[in-house]
């Protein structure tokens, strides 16, 4: 059997104040294979938290504490500062939210993205421009050469969005955390956006934790799915059996999304109960 390229046990993320201690994620526990997991709640939930955790991107005054984190059969709980250089970026990458505030604004989409196979590859600069036009073209941008010159400010928000994917995939990791990917973008562009996530993990063997709100994207697109309320992962199905999901919050979150094929009058409100957090 095939060892998990990620291996998550208790994973803990708090922040202490001068009168209690917050607790933003709680003692969450999975693996990952050469996949796409979902990981879905509502805001607040700690998706996002625990994202930037396995990537060891929690500021201070930020506490982590697992008693097990292992990606590749390394330790990130004891990776030091030039371990994670050598990770992030070359093996494990992040999509955030909105390319609005992660692309820089004053640098051209191309010299960002050629950044990291300068980095992380050791590339030339007219090696690194190549592949870098290259990861452009596989994310289905129209006109790359074009879209390499310009400024983030010049790109809609689906191209954007586009370029950040580039931008982490150029390197070839081994694991894409995308957090919200497609919750910008209108149907089309997001659709697209899903057949490039996914024709990239078929065809390179990427392990990805895709984090969204959107139940009915998880269902169709993801393989497994994590249910996470109040920092909590309180559920773990297989994606194709989302529907068919027993705790009280997943049932409720489906209850409350719209459906065009069964239209409501009223959608369901969200009950939630204290005991899913002790």
């Amino acid at each position: 059997m095939t060892a998990p390229l990620l291996s998550v046990e208790n994973l803990s993320v708090s922040y202490a104040t001068r009168s209690s201690v917050t607790h933003a994620l709680r003692n969450a526990s999975f693996t990952l294979g050469r996949e796409r997991l979902g990981v879905v709640g509502e805001s607040g939930s700690g998706k996002s938290t625990m994202g930037r955790a396995l990537l060891g991107l929690i500021p201070r005054p930020g506490i982590v504490t697992a008693d097990r984190m292992d990606f590749a059969g390394q330790s990130l709980l004891q990776a030091r500062d030039s371990d994670w250089q050598k990770l992030r970026g070359r093996r494990m990458s992040m999509i955030m939210q909105d390319p609005k505030y992660s692309l820089n604004p004053v640098r051209r989409i191309g010299d960002q993205i050629a950044e990291t196979c300068l980095l992380h590859l050791g590339s030339s600069r007219k090696e690194a421009e190549r592949r870098a036009l290259a990861m452009l073209e596989a994310v289905k941008i129209r006109d790359p050469d074009t879209v390499f010159r310009q400024y983030p400010h010049q790109l809609s928000g689906g191209m954007g969005q586009r370029a950040m994917i580039a931008m982490m995939l150029v390197a070839e990791p081994d694991l894409l955390i995308a957090d919200e990917p497609t919750s910008a973008l209108d149907v089309t562009v997001q659709n697209e956006v899903l057949r490039i996530l996914d024709d990239l993990v078929q065809k390179r063997g990427m392990g990805l934790i895709f984090i969204s709100h959107n139940l009915a994207i998880v269902s169709s697109f993801c393989d497994r799915v994590l249910i996470m309320y109040g920092g909590r992962i309180l559920e773990q199905i297989a994606a194709k059996d989302l529907a068919k999901a027993q705790h009280p919050y997943t049932r409720a979150l489906l209850a409350a999304a719209p459906s065009l094929d069964q239209p409501r009058d009223t959608l369901a409100t969200v009950v939630r109960d204290p005991a899913w957090l002790e």
